[in-house]
């Protein structure tokens, strides 16, 4: 009988918990700079379905999440095209920990320590389970789309590159 893995008690966890949002543990020997590209290779899941929480900020820095495919890349430009505004940033680590409670390679979009609107990828909607940050680094979290999509109630956006 295979044992079962015990998720770390992440801000994240807590709140899919909460929501009574099954979901499946997925852990990997985290590297820093490895991005999610070992995410997918060290647990062999497809490279669409890993997808990556980043913590951006508008020009007026209005801060917000960004769901994206593990295996592209968030055109900013087309991103404030989207959204009305001059131009989109990344956050600083610190910035990300502040708004998040959560450190950069280990952002999940759930149970942030603020409430910042999300944004995703349209093309995620089309995927059955995502693979996705459970809150610490080397620890994803596998859960329907639809699940997600009724937890964050995510706006969809065409902005990868």
């Amino acid at each position: 009988m295979a044992k079962r893995v015990k998720p770390p008690k992440t801000a994240a966890v807590r709140l899919l918990d909460k929501h009574r949002i099954p979901f499946t543990v997925w852990l990997y020997d985290y590297v820093d700079n490895g991005g999610a590209e070992r995410a997918w290779t060290e647990l062999g899941l497809a490279e669409e379905s890993v997808i990556k929480t980043l913590v951006m900020e508008t020009d007026n820095g209005t801060p917000l999440l960004i769901l994206m495919h593990g295996n592209k890349k968030v055109s900013t430009k087309e991103l404030a095209r989207e959204l009305g505004c001059k131009s989109i940033e990344p956050c600083s680590s610190e910035r990300v920990l502040k708004l998040t409670g959560y450190q950069i390679g280990g952002t999940s979009p759930f149970g942030t320590r603020h409430q910042l609107t999300v944004y995703a990828e349209q093309s995620i909607h089309d995927l059955d389970e995502i693979f996705i940050n459970g809150g610490h680094r080397g620890f994803l979290v596998g859960i329907s789309t639809e699940d997600m999509e009724r937890v964050l109630n995510p706006i969809y956006v065409n902005v990868s590159l």
